[in-house]
């Protein structure tokens, strides 16, 4: 029906197909996980707990790509993870097992109960399932928890729900973690999580105006166009490349000072105590805190005034 093939982190193993899916009473749990945060990490620990409870094996089965992207039909759906984010934060969590379902027009067309018959029990074999508060599936996402439990006693399986986690008095979801980030609130969008956001990307070669002021800077490509970037702005990061990490001050924008007609975004961090050539080399990112707002300068003199106060200011918040 669906799926490729079998890749290995760690000891999690990943599914793109059921030829070789042969797991020991699985307890499973179902979902986008867009972010992995607070939220779904609770069910992950539940999941892998009751696994170990049983004596069986915990299962994530999860969608690629996210069915906002295929459904929505809207290019400009911004996304908190990529596949190989998730992959690795379910394999953080303990998780045995990941089954990527490929999300297309003609799956989503299956209705709550050919989801639970076809794919829950025949494909699957589920034992015990676990999902979050608001979870809902099947076509128009018309199945639900209650939908779930009437299967539940029919097909032999158990279930149980979720309450939602709590942060600054906000149910933690993916949709609050998006707005955090797209209003700058780093620190909100980190608490959600319980890990700091990051975003990973090629160097580039850029115009190379930052070294003439004593800034020279890395312009970043970022891997996943969907892949959700923070509102523009000064920020405090720390950049990991080749293995190491370094504190950075991150500018996301557009660069009015030198160019006031540019409408290009870009994403240019300079690295701090840093002198290496990182042309072509991948880096990540990972955000502390939202500094400050973008700002046009009269010139170049006052934007590296500007810089050397950020710099100042960010240093002293990532403790350098």
């Amino acid at each position: 029906m669906l799926f490729l093939h079998v890749l290995i982190f760690k000891k999690l193993k990943v599914h793109y197909n059921f030829d070789n899916y042969k797991v020991q009473k699985p307890v499973i749990t179902v979902g986008a996980f867009d972010g992995v945060h607070k939220g779904h990490v609770e069910i992950l620990n539940l999941v892998r707990n009751y696994a170990l409870k049983i004596n069986g094996e915990s299962i994530v089965v999860t969608f690629w790509p996210h069915p906002r992207l295929v459904l929505n039909h809207d290019e400009s759906i911004r996304l908190l993870n990529t596949l190989d984010e998730k992959l690795s934060l379910f394999a953080n969590a303990g998780i045995d097992h990941v089954v990527v379902i490929p999300f297309t027009e003609e799956f989503s067309e299956l209705s709550s109960n050919q989801f639970i018959e076809e794919i829950m029990v025949k494909k699957l074999n589920v034992n015990h399932l676990i999902v979050g508060f608001n979870h809902h599936f099947g076509k128009g996402r018309e199945g639900n928890f209650e939908t779930m439990k009437e299967h539940a006693g029919h097909f032999g399986f158990t279930i149980e729900k979720l309450d939602a986690q709590m942060v600054e008095n906000e149910k933690v979801s993916s949709t609050l973690i998006r707005k955090a980030l797209n209003e700058g609130d780093i620190e909100l969008a980190n608490k959600c999580l319980g890990y700091h956001y990051s975003i990973t990307g090629k160097v580039l070669e850029g115009k190379k105006i930052g070294r003439t002021i004593g800034f020279p800077t890395a312009n970043v490509l970022i891997n996943e166009a969907f892949k959700l970037v923070p509102k523009v702005g000064v920020y405090a990061v720390i950049v990991s490349v080749d293995g190491r990490q370094y504190p950075g001050m991150l500018n996301i924008g557009y660069n009015p000072t030198i160019d006031s007609s540019n409408v290009k975004l870009s994403i240019e961090v300079h690295l701090i105590n840093f002198a290496d050539n990182l042309y072509d080399k991948e880096i990540t990112l990972i955000f502390q805190k939202r500094v400050r707002d973008e700002v046009k300068f009269e010139g170049l003199d006052h934007l590296k005034k500007q810089l050397n106060a950020d710099k100042a200011e960010i240093m002293k918040i990532l403790g350098v």
